[in-house]
């Protein structure tokens, strides 16, 4: 156990090695904080009960150099994220948030609902892009929805279904209860994207701790 050690139960961590163009500037632009930008990597914790990442941020920050991207508190989780050009500093810092759980066991993904639906309707496409924290959806394309939780899940899924594919990266929530991935594009690469999807959150299940990277 920590010297440090903070009482909360992890529920999910995520390591993203490179950050994709858009996963970043959705990152950013839907940000309380310092801004991310596109190569360089993150790290995102999200933990129970939710005020607790003040404490926790507190202690990556001091320990290495990284830049705070997130500090979110919702009724029942909080969700931190640190990021930096550097890898080795970017990784030792979720070393040091994890290290400080009294609980860092840590939850598998478990996917609510995902879908794909072929050549969406104009009058649709445009009622989801009054809400978009992304890209556009067209008229007639293909169009991916995920859910999942814990919410930080969703981070992981759509940054390395963009590194699979070129889709548009439509929708991205990944704190609360539940995170939410929404995607566009053609046929082919929205079914690339599906597989690296697929891909990832069985990966993070078969990780130790719950499914941090």
């Amino acid at each position: 156990m920590s010297p440090t050690t903070v009482r909360a139960r992890l529920r999910g961590a995520v390591l993203i090695d490179q950050m994709q163009p858009q996963f970043a500037a959705t990152v950013a632009a839907n940000s309380d904080g310092y801004f991310p930008v596109d190569g360089e990597s993150a790290f995102w914790a999200e933990v129970e009960p939710g005020i607790v990442v003040t404490s926790l941020l507190d202690l990556a920050l001091k320990a290495c150099e990284v830049t705070p991207g997130a500090l979110i508190a919702e009724r029942s989780y909080g969700t931190l994220e640190v990021h930096g050009p550097d890898q080795g500093q970017v990784r030792r810092a979720g070393e040091v948030v994890l290290g400080a759980l009294d609980d860092d066991a840590g939850l598998a993904p478990n996917v609510l609902t995902h879908e794909v639906i072929r050549k969406v309707r104009s009058h649709q496409a445009m009622l989801i892009n009054r809400s978009r924290s992304g890209m556009l959806v067209l008229g007639d394309d293909t169009l991916y929805t995920l859910e999942v939780a814990p919410a930080v899940f969703a981070l992981a899924a759509a940054n390395e279904a963009e590194k699979a594919s070129p889709i548009r990266l439509v929708g991205l929530e990944n704190n609360g209860a539940v995170g939410r991935v929404r995607l566009a594009g053609t046929d082919a690469e929205i079914d690339a994207a599906v597989a690296a999807v697929s891909r990832t959150l069985d990966g993070l299940r078969e990780a130790p701790s719950g499914g941090r990277t």
